[in-house]
């Protein structure tokens, strides 16, 4: 026989969490309310017996006074009845009316001699834990005991009883349908929002990156729609970024190829020799278009942080003067100065010692690139609060303050100093500044006080 399987959705659940919930705080304060109302009305009944019996004492000393005791009293139900009715004259000949009391009280009294054996009335009232004794002259004479109420059995008591627990009901009843309705509201609500979210799910799901959903509230669910949105964003950054970067590395791509097509293309139509020169100028454009796809694969890895790095403590002062002493024929045939101010002490850093000569090659290239004849290049190093500073800075052509922070974006050139004809992908500073954010430091651009560009490296010192 298959088995049957209720499926609940998250509102359901809530409207039955939030029913039980109410559905259970009823019940139990229905409960100790209708216990604590018993009691208090049982505690009610026996305080006016208590109160009953005060009110005797003066007629029961009166009579012991009389009639000198209590055999008078002994099988006379009539004068016992005369005496718990007020109403009735002293003296009242002829048959008692029955006993009749709202609270039932003078069915339950009994009169006892000072020996506690029974006098009048009623001969259970011995259960009385705590009776009432009737002096005279100072001397007990006899006592005045009552049956506990246990229940509720007087007409009178039983219809105020039944009234107060129908008012109980109706307003219990009362409470558990508002508490229906809130929790049907509460639970419709969230359905509500967790749909806009589900279909705001399905629709980013689709490829639907503008998809926001709007805050409402100030809750753990508005809070997960805000991260929602920020991770809808996050991702229409990068399907910008994909497509941008697809179209860059196409342009990129495209420029190189086509040069080699076109002198391809001369050569074989004839309008070009195929001599050593044309051969070189080939080799150069395959050399740059080489460049340029390992600057990607490098850019790629340092951005998916699929590069693998091994830090070591190293000397900083040692790697750059191995780095400036390697370029500075470059440099000189190039017609710049390549100038250092270095300290003498070293200066320890935890790094990779090849991706930082990556850095520092990929700095140096870019001065030596852009950098006008006749001008100069400084590398400066540092002990700063903030650990170990380098700083590669040169002369004209400068770049804008406001597009400083742009170079270190990938294929970025400024228009009038940095294009491909000078040779550069747009890639090095962007390697650069993944691999510096893995080494825990921190790069920027600014324009120089020697009116080029000035890059700063801040790194952390070994722990």
């Amino acid at each position: 026989m298959a088995k049957i399987r209720l499926k609940f959705g998250l509102t359901a659940k809530t409207f039955l969490a939030i029913f039980t919930a109410c559905l259970l705080v009823l019940a139990v304060n229905g409960i100790a309310s209708r216990v604590a109302f018993q009691t208090g009305f049982l505690d009610y009944l026996n305080d006016q017996g208590d109160l009953r019996m005060q009110r005797l004492m003066p007629h029961l000393q009166r009579e012991f006074r009389e009639h000198g005791g209590w055999d008078h009293l002994r099988g006379d139900s009539d004068r016992w009845a005369r005496m718990l009715r007020p109403d009735l004259a002293h003296g009242h000949e002829g048959p008692v009316p029955p006993l009749s009391d709202q609270t039932g009280v003078p069915s339950r009294l009994g009169l006892f001699d000072a020996r506690h054996r029974y006098v009048a009335g009623n001969p259970d009232a011995t259960s009385d834990d705590e009776p009432h004794a009737v002096q005279v002259d100072g001397h007990t004479v006899g006592w005045l005991g009552m049956v506990p109420f246990q229940t509720v059995i007087a007409t009178n008591d039983l219809n105020f009883y039944n009234t107060q627990m129908r008012a109980w009901w109706v307003i219990g009843i009362s409470l558990l349908l508002v508490t229906v309705l809130l929790a049907w509201l509460v639970s419709r609500a969230l359905r509500q929002r967790l749909a806009k979210l589900a279909a705001a799910t399905h629709r980013l799901a689709a490829g639907d990156y503008a998809t926001r959903i709007e805050r409402t509230s100030d809750d753990e669910l508005d809070a997960l729609v805000n991260d929602f949105n920020r991770m809808a964003q996050a991702l229409d950054d990068t399907e910008r970024n994909r497509r941008a970067f697809i179209a860059d590395i196409s342009h990129e791509l495209r420029t190189p190829l086509a040069v080699v097509r076109a002198e391809l293309e001369a050569i074989e139509d004839g309008i070009r020799p195929l001599d050593r020169a044309n051969l070189g100028a080939l080799q150069g454009e395959i050399r740059q278009l080489g460049k340029l796809i390992d600057d990607l694969h490098d850019l790629s890895m340092t951005q998916s942080g699929g590069l693998a790095y091994r830090f070591a403590p190293l000397d900083l002062v040692a790697l750059l003067r191995s780095e400036l002493n390697g370029m500075r024929v470059r440099f000189s045939a190039a017609g710049l100065a390549l100038e250092e101010t270095l300290p003498v002490t070293p200066l320890q850093v935890s790094g990779d010692e090849r991706r930082l000569q990556q850095v520092l090659a990929n700095l140096l290239e870019n001065a030596l690139r852009y950098t006008h004849a006749g001008g100069r290049v400084l590398v400066q190093a540092a002990r700063v609060p903030a650990g170990v500073q380098l700083i590669v800075e040169d002369t004209a052509p400068g770049v804008p303050a406001e597009k400083c922070a742009l170079l270190f974006e990938r294929f970025y050139r400024v228009e009038s100093s940095r294009n491909r004809a000078s040779g550069g992908s747009g890639l090095g500073l962007a390697i650069s500044h993944n691999i510096v954010l893995a080494h825990h430091g921190q790069i920027h651009a600014e324009p120089s006080p020697l009116g080029g560009l000035r890059v700063v490296i801040t790194l952390p010192e070994p722990a």
